[in-house]
């Protein structure tokens, strides 16, 4: 029997309006902020303790090697950015694999009261991903739900901030169809590796504002309008 899920801490908390805080920004771009002008570190020495980076060198020393971690840093670098300035983000993280993004997402949500959740149905990375994430201290804002996510999705009752597809592309629509009812306006859903199809039918829904992000091999990134 699974084990008893934690509810969702803040049900009643008024979605963030991501849509206002993406329009018009040009994320390559030095912007002024507290560490100055032109100042591109967004302070991960202060949030990423030794543990931490850590075990992502060490996941991305191994990238060249299977299995390899399944996001590459500088998407890695940017979920970290989207989620870092939230408070109390809940994320669903779709597909965890050894836990490399994980380990990003869960450093970038443990300051302002946030959460991890993710799921994983291969059986060959549930260890690995647990050693990570013990190694880097991140199993009180870390949790891992074992299983095909089509059959522990609708087991699940919490709603997201954050939801971060990461699984076999083709199941996309599938998945996000199982998780669009957990989310409210202002919910942010990224896809990694999105086909053509996914990313037409997203930018086509009136209820999203949806682009696509070239970084990698391309994120879908949608904006839930209602």
């Amino acid at each position: 029997m699974p084990a008893a899920r934690r509810p969702h801490r803040h049900p009643q908390r008024q979605a963030a309006d991501v849509a206002g805080r993406l329009s018009g920004r040009d994320l390559s771009r030095p912007r002024r902020g507290r560490y100055g002008e032109g100042q591109r570190d967004l302070g991960f020495p202060r949030v990423l303790d030794h543990r931490i980076l850590g075990v992502l060198t060490r996941l991305e020393a191994e990238e060249a090697r299977p299995p390899g971690i399944a996001v590459g840093p500088t998407t890695a670098r940017f979920l970290f950015s989207v989620c870092a300035p939230q408070t109390d983000c809940e994320v669903l993280e779709i597909g965890a694999g050894r836990g490399y993004a994980t380990v990003w997402l869960a450093a970038a949500v443990r300051h302002l009261g946030g959460r991890v959740l993710s799921l994983e149905r291969d059986h060959a990375c549930l260890a690995d991903w647990r050693r990570n994430i013990a190694e880097a201290g991140l199993e009180e804002t870390a949790e891992l739900v074992e299983g095909d996510a089509r059959e522990t999705l609708p087991m699940i009752d919490d709603v997201f901030d954050v939801v971060f597809l990461n699984a076999a592309n083709e199941q996309y629509e599938e998945l996000v169809q199982l998780a669009r009812g957990k989310l409210e306006p202002g919910a942010l859903v990224i896809a990694a590796d999105a086909l053509r199809a996914y990313s037409e039918a997203r930018q086509a829904d009136p209820t999203l504002s949806s682009l696509t992000v070239p970084l990698d091999r391309g994120l879908e990134m949608s904006v839930v309008l209602r």
